[in-house]
């Protein structure tokens, strides 16, 4: 029975979506992935880039509400990580385990288009980083 695991942040535009293609790509058949968020806008453009640049294609996937979650998925769920760092994350009153990892919005980074790059090219390599160790811990990899 596969993993159940699901990102949250408050936009569900670049990080936690970021996060559902590095954890579809790092953990394959062994994980069911989704993410959300509790004021979704759309799919970051540049997020899509950078992780296009990974070699990991995110284009498909599509923000969503955490309340428009199916309670199938919701149920049996193994871990919830949130991604935020200054804003408030979403919560779900659930008995799951819940892990928080901080990791600055690089939608709100201002600055030249190199620069925007940069922030969204170190929050996917933070990321990437933690689930590796979230992986080893749990053997997903």
């Amino acid at each position: 029975m596969p993993v159940k695991i699901l990102f949250l942040c408050v936009a569900n535009s670049a990080r936690s979506q970021m996060a559902e293609g590095l954890a579809r790509d790092l953990f394959g058949g062994e994980a069911e992935i989704m993410s959300a968020g509790s004021r979704p806008t759309a799919l970051n453009p540049t997020a899509v880039k950078v992780m296009d640049e990974a070699g990991i294609d995110i284009s498909g996937q599509s923000s969503k509400s955490v309340d428009s979650l199916s309670a199938s998925f919701l149920e049996n769920l193994d871990a919830v990580i949130t991604l935020c760092a200054d804003e408030v994350c979403p919560v779900l009153p659930t008995p799951v385990k819940k892990l928080h990892w901080s990791f600055p919005d690089p939608a709100g980074v201002k600055g030249s288009d190199e620069e925007v790059l940069a922030a969204f090219r170190h929050v996917r390599d933070g990321i990437r980083n933690r689930l590796v160790e979230f992986g080893a811990k749990r053997a997903l990899l």
